[in-house]
């Protein structure tokens, strides 16, 4: 009886994994990856240092999802973080738990990933064709029968799997292939926005902290006056904006309420521990404590010195006053700004700056348990050209993970 033949059309996390495990279920597979090399954008994730997976368990991890917890829910469960770790030990790839439940490889090396990776393909006997651009699919009598690359080649197969993944980092390769494709034999594809992407902001006050990290703050998201989301963590200040992990995890709410033409401001609680009265106390302590200093100098013990000319600015207290002649009015300023910090949020930077796109094929028009076409027989989907994004912490790359490796099992066994 002939081996069932599978083409994988992408050679990143999802198409590696969908790929290897084609193999292992038996089909002949071949891998089509458009640039040089494979695991091009995987190399440089979580800035090369690799934030595979997350701790959370799946009923956990699915809240995650702004958008496609439920669908990715039954991948979660049939290759699970647990499974992944496993699947990198026994490979060589040893991983551990750093802050915030974030599963990185003990290396910090992004290319162990990789090498894993390609190595357990060519275990399995998984052909590799680089520099191989797909320009169709071969669609005939309502199932996919191969496809066709750039330079006129065909390659006949039983079951193609998409996995291009998205449309960010497109000099990696992710340059929303998938959606063409897809779109070509009738599929919807949901709009392409960034998502887990920095923020422009404002005013001056932005570039004059550029560079400084506030740690154990907490983010709030205001849309057209409303709270809607909030995050602790740590943030960054950029010569544009703000970025750092909780401004990422917002960015997806703040993507789509600017698209959609509403005001945006970010409200930041710069000391998230205390709350007003504990704060206000805490301010006159150190007033009591040396009444004669300048409020800049008793800033010193409440704020990062780059904040200070910020927050002096901003609360209109004069830098030079002597701290025991702060009036009520003044003090109540300066505890309010503490707690509500707050930034306009007027754009978001391009998608190609995105580490994940939000949008693409839509979910309603694949299977869950299989990842395969409702539309199309034979045709199968893995990762992000799906339209499944989550937030920061891992969980983008267990989804990539967990969909390629269903994938791959369900279009080896038809």
């Amino acid at each position: 009886m002939p081996r069932r033949q599978v083409v994988v059309v992408g050679a990143g996390a999802a198409g590696l994994m969908a790929a290897g495990k084609s193999a292992l279920e038996g089909a002949e597979t071949v891998l089509l990856e458009k640039m040089d090399r494979p695991g091009v954008k995987l190399r440089i994730t979580g800035q090369g240092r690799c934030n595979m997976t997350n701790v959370d368990p799946v009923r956990e991890a699915i809240k995650r999802f702004p958008a496609g917890g439920y669908f990715v829910r039954p991948a979660l469960y049939s290759f699970s973080n647990d499974d992944l770790r496993a699947f990198f030990a026994e490979r060589g790839v040893p991983t551990e738990v750093q802050r915030g439940g974030r599963i990185f490889p003990v290396s910090e090396d992004a290319r162990d990933v990789v090498d894993a990776l390609v190595g357990w393909i060519r275990e399995w006997g998984v052909t590799l064709r680089t520099q191989s651009s797909v320009e169709r699919l071969i669609v005939e009598g309502g199932r996919v029968t191969g496809v066709q690359v750039v330079d006129g080649r065909a390659y006949r197969a039983d079951a193609v799997i998409i996995a291009t993944g998205g449309a960010s980092y497109p000099a990696t390769g992710s340059s929303g292939d998938g959606y063409r494709l897809a779109e070509s034999v009738g599929h919807t594809i949901l709009p392409i926005r960034p998502a887990l992407v920095p923020l422009e902001t404002a005013g001056d006050v932005a570039p004059r902290l550029e560079g400084l990290s506030l740690r154990n703050v907490e983010a709030s998201v205001w849309v057209a006056g409303s709270k809607e989301a909030g995050a602790f963590g740590e943030m960054l200040f950029t010569g544009f904006g703000v970025s750092g992990p909780i401004i990422l995890t917002l960015s997806r709410r703040i993507v789509d309420a600017l698209r959609a033409g509403r005001r945006v401001v970010l409200a930041i609680d710069l000391k998230p521990a205390l709350d007003h009265p504990t704060l206000d106390a805490r301010i006159l302590r150190d007033i009591d404590a040396s009444p004669k200093r300048h409020v800049q100098n008793m800033l010193k013990g409440l704020l990062p010195s780059s904040l200070i000319s910020v927050c002096i600015d901003l609360t209109r207290i004069p830098a030079h006053k002597p701290v025991h002649q702060i009036t009520a009015e003044e003090r109540k300023r300066l505890r309010v700004w503490m707690k509500d910090f707050r930034l306009e949020v007027t754009d978001y930077r391009p998608l190609r700056e995105a580490i994940v796109t939000a949008g693409g094929v839509d979910t309603a028009e694949v299977d869950p348990h299989s990842m395969a076409s409702r539309l199309i027989k034979g045709l199968y989907f893995a990762g992000e050209v799906l339209d499944v994004d989550a937030e920061t912490g891992g969980y983008n790359l267990q989804a990539a993970f967990s969909t390629g490796w269903v994938a791959g099992q369900a279009a080896a066994k038809g």
